[in-house]
């Protein structure tokens, strides 16, 4: 129920921006770059794209086109039935959309689900050898490796793997199964830059669990080690695991702005990163309210996946 109101409000303070604090006029003299651009230019500028109506209420015509002749029901009501309309350049924004999704979605869905079986490993083997010299070593290399930008993995991958030992290209895309050559590395690098900050996570989240009675209990009965760790170390985490997987799922579908950007991957973060520097107002607009929808879409399986993993969330 709480979906339709955040959509809403997202919509509302996302046309604000976009028309009342940075008018029509402001957009066209940037997207224009002329310091002294002329009143015609930007009379045509509007026109071109639909930004010439009234903001809210026209009275200029009859019947509903009073609310549906404005900027607002134009650029802002038609998103709610995902009609993105067209990019300040010209371009269908829902065929851009629907073409750039696959090459964000075949980069982010490995990386989500390797890097999940990755890190819940190492975290559950540093809680298993917790306090050893193992689980020590361990966290002192997952600080360095959180200390570590991103973009040190991204130059790096690039020029060891594609660069120096020739295995793969360094950027660039194809489609169907020549794409496979052009993903490994940025799967790769994702995965790497990954490793130190979500394995050190997963494992403060397994200490705790196993510092709870349940746990000593099942110790207590004599079940081996492993079988606590699986069956009811790792059962009792999900919860908060399932919470940080949230977060990622708009960038399953949105792409990465960084990695896409670095190698030329025509996906939806390279989009967005494109339309901000060509200032392409209605493409940001877009991306923005859709990854809004996707956001709230994500909230909404995470709390029925609590059912599942917590009975406990069912009886209340």
């Amino acid at each position: 129920m709480y979906a339709l109101p955040i959509l809403i409000g997202v919509n509302i303070i996302t046309f604000v921006l976009f028309f009342v604090v940075n008018t029509p006029d402001d957009m066209a003299r940037m997207h224009l770059g002329i310091k002294r651009v002329s009143e015609a230019a930007i009379v045509k500028w509007k026109d071109d794209r639909g930004y010439n109506k009234p903001i809210l209420f026209n009275g200029r015509v009859d019947g509903t086109k009073k609310i549906t002749e404005t900027i607002f029901f134009q650029n802002s009501v038609k998103l709610f039935v995902f009609d993105f309309g067209r990019s300040d350049s010209g371009r269908d924004i829902g065929y851009d959309i629907s073409q750039r999704m696959w090459p964000s979605l075949a980069i982010t869905v490995p990386s989500l689900f390797i890097g999940l079986l990755a890190y819940i490993s190492f975290g559950l083997i540093l809680a298993f050898f917790r306090g050893s010299y193992v689980d020590v070593s361990g966290v002192v290399l997952c600080v360095i490796m959180m200390s570590i930008s991103g973009l040190f993995y991204i130059i790096g991958g690039q020029y060891l793997i594609g660069k120096f030992l020739h295995l793969v290209p360094i950027s660039g895309y194809d489609t169907g199964l020549n794409a496979f050559k052009f993903i490994i590395l940025p799967v790769l690098v994702g995965l790497i830059g990954g490793i130190g900050a979500s394995t050190r996570w997963y494992r403060t989240i397994f200490l705790e669990e196993m510092n709870k009675d349940y746990v000593r209990t099942a110790r207590a009965k004599g079940l081996p080690e492993s079988r606590v760790l699986y069956r009811h170390v790792l059962t009792n985490g999900l919860i908060p695991i399932l919470t940080g997987v949230v977060v990622i799922l708009p960038s399953l579908f949105m792409g990465s702005l960084i990695v896409e950007s670095f190698f030329a991957i025509p996906g939806l973060g390279s989009y967005t990163i494109d339309a901000i520097n060509r200032q392409d107002f209605a493409i940001v607009r877009s991306m923005v309210f859709l990854g809004s929808v996707l956001y709230i879409i994500g909230l909404i399986l995470t709390d029925i996946s609590y059912t599942f993993v917590d009975p406990r969330v069912r009886l209340n």
